[in-house]
């Protein structure tokens, strides 16, 4: 069986890159499909007292990608010295604004980034729409018209890179610590999985859509080690690479391909092959101005949030949170109280009609 190495050899660096980025991608969009993984949901839930099955497949997710990364780390299979989340400078202030205003967002679009390719998948077109103004405004905050404000903001406090920026270091309880941190939300969601007697892909979806953003930090990890050119080491995002996507395709070819150039076009393909195999895929619209509204301003928020906070609810929440990254701490502690009182505001005070709990589709 041909390894990684032999691999390179015969298809090259950057197709490599990229076919690994599509199969990681492809198994990622699969499992959430599956399992209705979401943020906004098990936030939704926990604001509203209602700590339910949203809420256990999310912590069955992220406390996979923690103890995987952990383990991995612990065996030797992964170092987290270059991770960029935690070798470079990074932005306390950018982390928790761009967090707040992400997590607005994805309670006005009713998803995250992530959630809403998975959406577009099975034919939500409120969610193609909501991701491609996201994608936009990523870009535009990337290299466009909104990166002198990016950052500005991101310069109001900053932190070094290194162990000021290792959670476990600064707290000192080392990688052990964190797989025991692992462990413990892992038994927290497995309880309420239990009470709430989820499905069983529910259960192997949240279990293994975390895995995922684990493989991805040792498949990179390994690419790097391997390649001649340097290879950054990254796991799942959505914002950054939704921006590059975007412009390769209204860009001339030549541009070589990587792993997000692989990623995302393969969370589309598993997601769009996991809702034909289980019956679920169906056109749907928007349902009048006002909605149309709601979601363009959720899908700007989510995009200029997500580049100022240096990832989304997965790129910062799950895979930022699994090398225990402060800045992405600080990212999902935002995103959890932007959309905790978005949701009370919005959705429960201001509305006619509040929404359920349950109610986690664009």
């Amino acid at each position: 069986m041909p390894d990684l190495t032999d691999i390179i050899e015969w298809l090259g660096e950057d197709r490599s890159l990229a076919l690994g980025g599509l199969l990681i991608g492809a198994l990622f969009g699969a499992f959430a499909q599956r399992s209705r993984f979401c943020l906004r949901a098990a936030v939704v839930e926990v604001a509203r007292g209602q700590l339910g099955a949203k809420l256990s497949v999310w912590l069955l997710a992220f406390s996979a990608a923690i103890i995987v990364t952990q383990l991995l780390h612990l065996t030797g299979r992964f170092d987290t010295a270059n991770v960029r989340q935690l070798a470079s400078q990074g932005s306390l202030s950018g982390a928790l604004i761009g967090g707040l205003m992400f997590g607005t967002g994805m309670i006005l679009a009713r998803g995250c980034s992530s959630r809403l390719l998975v959406l577009a998948a099975n034919g939500n077109l409120r969610a193609l729409l909501s991701g491609l103004i996201f994608a936009v405004t990523a870009q535009a905050s990337m290299t466009g018209i909104l990166s002198p404000l990016r950052e500005t903001i991101g310069t109001w406090w900053t932190i070094d890179g290194g162990n000021a920026r290792d959670l476990l270091a600064y707290v000192g309880i080392g990688h052990g610590g964190g797989f025991a941190f692992g462990l413990l939300w892992l038994l927290a969601g497995a309880w309420f999985a239990s009470r709430h007697r989820i499905t069983g892909w529910a259960w192997a979806g949240g279990l293994g859509a975390g895995v995922m953003v684990a493989l991805a930090w040792w498949f990179t990890y390994e690419m790097s080690s391997r390649t001649f050119d340097p290879t950054p080491i990254k796991s799942l995002s959505f914002t950054g690479p939704s921006a590059d996507v975007l412009m390769l395709v209204l860009s001339p070819p030549g541009r070589l391909l990587d792993f997000d150039l692989g990623m995302v076009p393969g969370v589309f393909l598993g997601s769009f092959l996991a809702a034909l195999l289980s019956r679920e895929l169906k056109l749907e619209g928007f349902q009048g101005g006002h909605a149309m509204r709601r979601y363009i301003v959720g899908a700007l928020l989510m995009g200029f949030g997500g580049m100022l906070a240096g990832g989304c609810a997965v790129g910062a929440g799950i895979s930022g949170a699994s090398v225990f990254a402060v800045t992405a701490w600080v990212t999902l502690s935002g995103m959890w109280a932007g959309a905790s009182l978005t949701d009370w505001v919005i959705d429960r005070k201001l509305a006619p009609h509040p929404l359920p709990a349950a109610a986690v589709s664009p």
